[in-house]
């Protein structure tokens, strides 16, 4: 075991752990502090495996864009930042959750298992100057549309802010 395999599975680990805790905690900041840190290891992971754009990328755009975008809508909303009863779920619904996550966990694994068995398949990671020429390229549309749909969220958040609960405008 290398010093790099021991970093990602120390980052992995860090980031598995961040996001059950990122789903299972009920303040909703801390849930967006905990996605956080689930981003920022993944990102840590990328950059264990040699992607330093993409880590860059995870960085720039969830981490800065995402996280920072969540906490704004939080904060305009007026969500309660403690514990609320309105947010809180009844013990059988976590159980029916928690029954639905596993089956559909073990329905990919299955698929996973099946499509590949125990062939090693081989990944051709590309370089940077693809993955460039990809993401200014073809995928320039989808990510330009996926920036309206971010600013339409934004602009959606600051109209909550400016009606009452009754519905008329202050």
């Amino acid at each position: 075991m290398t010093v790099h395999d021991a970093l990602f599975g120390c980052l992995g680990l860090i980031s598995a752990v961040s996001a059950v805790c990122a789903v299972t905690t009920r303040q909703l900041v801390h849930a967006a502090l905990w996605l956080t840190l689930c981003m920022t290891t993944l990102s840590g992971c990328y950059l264990v495996l040699g992607a330093e754009l993409v880590a860059l990328v995870q960085l720039l755009v969830y981490v800065g864009a995402v996280v920072v975008l969540v906490l704004f809508a939080v904060m305009l909303t007026r969500a309660p930042i403690g514990k609320s009863a309105d947010h809180d779920v009844p013990m059988a619904g976590r159980m029916v959750a928690l029954v639905i996550s596993a089956a559909t966990g073990g329905l990919l694994f299955a698929a996973f298992v099946a499509a590949f068995g125990s062939q090693q398949v081989g990944l051709d990671g590309g370089t940077n100057a693809n993955l460039a020429a990809n993401l200014f390229g073809r995928f320039a549309w989808p990510f330009e549309v996926l920036s309206l749909v971010l600013l339409a969220a934004l602009v959606g958040a600051l109209a909550m802010i400016g009606t009452r609960k009754d519905g008329g405008s202050k």
